[in-house]
């Protein structure tokens, strides 16, 4: 089999995929993974040769982050056009080449629409891979807030139908161009990989059918010998840290929000091991306070107390599995719908960064460092599944050849 994989975004969507073209070339198929042109060091690394295709994202989502929130709604609305639209022409051009032969296509939710495309163009089956629930539901909240769950379920299918109308409005021009270029054609067959835990979600195993099967979080096989010796001894000669990282976030003034953080573990008697991720920080160690650019999850989150993270599905994966409770401070997408199910399931809190302050940050620790949050945490990761890598290979795998996917969905109602 010959499978195309298109995994543009921020790292934290990369790293699905370089996991699946290292389970796929390991199982004898001919993969071609395709990445950001800024990830495919990061894809190398994992030991799967990567080509670039469209825009660096780390440029966009700054550029994003910095726009967000200027101008009148129309203003705001073109912006929203602009940012969908950013980066599909340059996509197109580099995935169209590499799709030549496929049997298989699949696209990452940051550039599904594209790939999708490109699948056509090709006459190949196309598998979404969706981190998060973004179809249209009545069991997921549209607003990402407390009052959310109070919401009847027929308003949130409308509200998720509204998104899905306006990302389809914002790409109409691009993908009618792409249309033209493939000559109009469409896929064979079609699915969403549901690439998360069901359980956080109860009652869309009842919504949607086997078209959207569930594998779990695509993670890492867990180690336990990646870890920097200062940082392990660092470790070993206090209590457990708070853990805190945002990932491919621009956080702004690293030093302040290192400061912020520091102040409120400190009334909380916790010290804090800070990632800086894309942030241009300064690395070092205290008795208090460990910067290290990054760290294996797997290894290090099992020894602290609490994660603060900005909420990506990746970092909020590797949380649940090492059975730590989380403080999700969300920046944008999908983020802020994690850190309120956190909230909602008692395994986290959650507030936006851009309302970070010493006192809330203190408030939500303090709920998260709580026994009865530590206990629910370490009750999720006790049935954390470890073998989405390999079931959604499965399901590549069967598409590739012709066969249609049927995926039972199992719920543990413990956790809805």
């Amino acid at each position: 089999m010959r499978a195309l994989l298109a995994f543009g975004g921020s790292r934290g969507d990369a790293q699905p995929g370089v996991l699946l073209a290292r389970e796929l070339t390991r199982r004898g198929h001919e993969v071609t993974l395709a990445v950001s042109p800024n990830l495919v060091d990061f894809a190398t690394e994992y030991g799967v040769p990567a080509r670039p295709f469209g825009l660096d994202t780390d440029t966009l989502l700054r550029a994003q982050l910095q726009r967000r929130g200027r101008g009148g709604p129309r203003a705001r609305l073109r912006a929203l056009r602009e940012l969908n639209r950013q980066g599909f022409g340059e996509a197109a051009r580099d995935l169209l080449p590499l799709a030549d032969g496929a049997d298989v296509v699949i696209g990452a939710m940051a550039n599904e629409e594209v790939a999708e495309g490109v699948a056509a163009a090709v006459r190949a089956p196309f598998a979404a891979m969706h981190y998060f629930p973004i179809r249209p539901s009545r069991s997921v909240p549209i607003v990402p807030a407390p009052f959310g769950t109070r919401l009847p379920g027929s308003l949130n299918r409308a509200g998720w139908r509204a998104v899905a109308r306006a990302r389809t409005w914002a790409l109409a021009p691009d993908v009618a161009e792409l249309r033209r270029t493939t000559l109009g054609l469409g896929c064979p067959a079609r699915i969403a990989i549901q690439a998360y835990d069901e359980r956080l979600f109860g009652g869309l195993d009842t919504e949607w059918g086997v078209d959207h099967p569930f594998v779990g979080f695509l993670v890492p096989p867990a180690v336990t010998d990646r870890i920097d010796a200062r940082l392990s001894d660092w470790l070993a000669a206090g209590g457990p840290p708070v853990y805190a990282g945002f990932g491919s976030m621009p956080v702004g003034d690293g030093a302040a929000t290192i400061e912020l953080l520091r102040a409120a573990c400190r009334r909380l008697g916790r010290r804090l091991l800070f990632v800086t991720g894309s942030n241009a920080v300064e690395t070092g160690f205290t008795a208090e306070l460990a910067i290290v650019r990054s760290v294996d999850h797997s290894t290090v989150l099992p020894r602290c107390a609490v994660a603060i993270h900005h909420g990506g599905a990746g970092t909020t994966a590797a949380a649940l599995r090492a059975g730590v409770p989380q403080v999700v401070c969300s920046f944008l997408a999908d983020q802020p719908y994690w850190g309120q199910r956190l909230q909602q399931l008692e395994v986290g809190a959650a507030l936006p960064f851009s309302r970070l302050t010493a006192a809330r940050l203190e408030r939500a620790l303090l709920r998260a460092d709580s026994e009865i949050v530590a206990r629910r945490a370490a009750g999720f990761a006790a049935e954390f599944r470890h073998d989405g890598v390999a079931r959604t290979a499965d399901i590549v795998a069967m598409l590739g050849a012709g066969l249609r996917p049927a995926v039972p969905f199992t719920v543990d109602r413990r956790f809805s």
